[in-house]
């Protein structure tokens, strides 16, 4: 078995949609998924890249992903990688791919000088939790994500000076 990470291209977006709705499915969020492959392809691929993908192969053939963007820590004062999602089709797991896609993502940080490597998990998502733990990674725990999207977003944008 031989295991090999790769950057995405504009040619895999569809591949990519797919992992997207495949571990939306496995997170039970399958009906938050609303992204159009085009808009995507144009975010990830076009003149200003918002984000960058991994594809994960084993024996030359696709089964899993890193979608994964820079941040800046000001305490740190330099950048970051934030990983947006991993995922790792169900009949792969166990094979070291999600290790060597995270294990890439590593060498890419301390190739571009980030402070950290971070990310977000599921509470629910035990088997992941492990995972990252036995690589590892610590819990945030004194940190909350909170997010504002769209009434609320569009509502908060009519207060920019």
């Amino acid at each position: 078995m031989t295991l090999s990470t790769r950057p995405a291209t504009a040619e895999d977006i569809s591949l990519i949609g797919q992992f997207i709705r495949d571990l939306a499915e496995y997170e039970k969020l399958a009906h938050a998924v609303r992204f159009d492959e085009a808009v995507m392809a144009q975010k990830l691929f076009g003149p200003r890249p918002y984000a960058e993908v991994l594809i994960g192969e084993i024996d030359g053939v696709a089964q899993g992903f890193a979608l994964f963007f820079h941040n800046f820590s000001t305490f740190e004062g330099r950048p970051g990688i934030y990983l947006e999602d991993l995922f790792v089709r169900p009949d792969a797991r166990g094979s070291g791919l999600g290790k060597a896609l995270l294990g890439r993502l590593a060498a890419l940080a301390v190739e571009r000088d980030c402070a950290r490597l971070e990310w977000s998990v599921l509470d629910w998502n035990t088997p992941a939790i492990d995972f990252y733990k036995a690589l590892g990674a610590m819990p945030m725990d004194e940190w909350t994500v909170y997010r504002v999207d769209g009434a609320a977003l569009q509502t908060l944008a009519i207060h920019s000076l």
